[in-house]
């Protein structure tokens, strides 16, 4: 080989030390910003999977209370209409439409009352067939309201038997 050849060579692999040596830091950089970028989108979505469930957390929570708002506006409804009701039955009370509620007769919890509107028999009020006494129950809470549901499940039973 000749000298001329050897120098080349030995520039050549010089040049390329140095280009690497230059080139080093820029690679270095380059893949440290390269792992930040997996690393921050890994984070990201990390955070972003925190936040949904964070969110469906709260809608779930959310849901829950908005049923327990409606069944609050329904509560409030129910007495609401109670209040009603008592009123209704105060005003009747005073213009004496309630008289037969309060002439019936107390019995343990519940109220029993001899439907007027049936013949007699022997003291007792026996239905229009004569089969068997017919008395109405309230509860304490029954009201009008559960004179008239009894007075329907009569009417189906004697329904039934004719």
């Amino acid at each position: 080989m000749s000298t001329g050849a050897i120098i080349v060579i030995v520039v050549v692999a010089a040049l390329i030390l140095i280009a690497l040596l230059a080139l080093m830091p820029r690679m270095r950089e380059r893949s440290r910003i390269k792992k930040q970028e997996r690393e921050l989108q890994i984070r990201r979505e990390q955070a972003a999977v925190k936040h949904r469930e964070e969110a469906d957390t709260r809608a779930q929570s959310a849901e829950q209370a908005e049923q327990r708002a409606r069944m609050a506006e329904q509560e409030a409804r129910r007495e609401r209409a109670e209040a009603e009701l008592h009123r209704e039955r105060a005003t009747a009370t005073e213009r004496g439409m309630a008289d037969d509620e309060l002439m019936t007769t107390r019995d343990g919890e519940n109220a029993q009352r001899v439907d007027e509107r049936q013949p007699v028999d022997d003291g007792q009020p026996v239905n229009s067939t004569r089969e068997e006494p017919v008395v109405e129950q309230r509860d304490s809470e029954g009201g009008l309201l559960g004179r008239f549901r009894r007075r329907r499940s009569a009417d189906r039973e004697t329904a039934n038997r004719s």
